[in-house]
């Protein structure tokens, strides 16, 4: 079986291929209805599909954006994905997700592939171990917002992030007031920037009350098996700790498993607080007290912002939410 060309639809319609493509692309002023809506018919009945690239490379747009995210299984990164669709879908255009694991090798091939595909824009969520695919998008001329994680000494990148440190502040603020002491703190990748930030505002609030100790921030990765295993080293290790937080509610959950598991009263002995407030958070037992960004937000406002950029408006470099303490049962 073939594609279905315009000269199909041209042969059934007893028309010229060059009548059917003016009405195809809607440039039938001078067609009558009749003949204009018996095309039209035909394409449809015969299921025919336009050659996108072909339409991109006479029109220079394609109305598609990609999404480069480095972990759709994690419920933070397809809830600000699933923002993205949904308003790229009210604003006419189509969208490609792409999975990087990470990677930086599938950040760079994704970023290529999407490039051949003539993609109006990208929006990128960097898996944080390098910069190369975001300068082949600007080395060749490919609009990209950055979203959740900046990228460090790069200013001039267009990006919607939330105030990392902030959040982190008032997380520990809230346990200092309830009488913890002994707070451990997980980290992600301290590569990241927002690790940094959060490790920042671990350190900021810790020194400020004398309470800071080195050896209680511990690195894992943003996962819940990452947060299980790191949960078991910080119990073993230190016998005194009367609360963990962690920096993404994944992480929490898996600490949260462990820390029942071993018959730990959880908020009585340890509390426990998340980052990010992902739905599920809301329906564990006990729910999960976190940090909650504005997470559709954030993927709706990087969506409306790549879009300003490809149709040429100016917009703001930087944008920042701001985080809010969600108290629930695990402090």
């Amino acid at each position: 079986m073939k594609k279905v060309t315009m000269k199909d639809i041209a042969i059934k319609a007893g028309v010229s291929k060059a009548t059917v493509s003016m009405v195809l692309n809607k440039k039938d002023g001078s067609i009558s209805a009749e003949t204009k809506n018996k095309i039209l018919k035909i394409a449809e009945e015969l299921n025919y599909i336009p050659n996108g690239v072909a339409r991109s490379l006479s029109t220079n747009k394609s109305e598609t954006i990609g999404i480069i995210l480095p972990d759709i299984i994690n419920p933070f990164f397809s809830e600000i994905a699933r923002a993205i669709e949904d308003t790229a879908s009210k604003l006419n255009y189509n969208v490609i997700f792409c999975n990087t694991d990470s990677d930086v090798y599938k950040e760079i091939n994704y970023t290529k592939l999407l490039i051949s595909k003539l993609v109006d824009g990208v929006i990128f969520i960097t898996g944080g171990k390098s910069n190369h695919p975001l300068e082949i998008l600007q080395s060749n001329n490919v609009p990209f917002v950055l979203v959740d994680r900046d990228v460090e000494d790069q200013d001039n990148y267009c990006g919607v992030y939330c105030l990392n440190k902030e959040g982190v502040i008032q997380g520990l603020e809230y346990l200092i007031s309830k009488g913890r002491k002994n707070i451990a703190f997980v980290t992600g990748n301290k590569g990241l920037k927002v690790s940094k930030q959060r490790i920042e505002g671990y350190k900021d609030v810790m020194s400020k009350y004398d309470m800071f100790k080195e050896n209680l921030i511990f690195e894992s990765d943003f996962t819940i098996e990452g947060g299980m295993e790191i949960t078991e080293k910080i119990i073993s290790e230190n016998k005194e700790i009367d609360s963990i937080f962690y920096s993404n509610d994944i992480m929490a959950l898996g600490g949260l498993k462990v820390l029942l598991r071993r018959g730990f009263k959880v908020p009585g002995e340890i509390s426990v607080i998340g980052f990010d407030n992902i739905n599920i958070s809301n329906f564990t037992e006990p729910e999960l007290t976190t940090i909650a960004q504005p997470i559709y937000e954030m993927g709706k406002q990087s969506c409306e912002t790549l879009i300003d950029i490809i149709d040429g408006n100016a917009v703001n470099n930087k944008i920042y939410f701001k985080p809010e303490l969600i108290i629930r049962g695990t402090t």
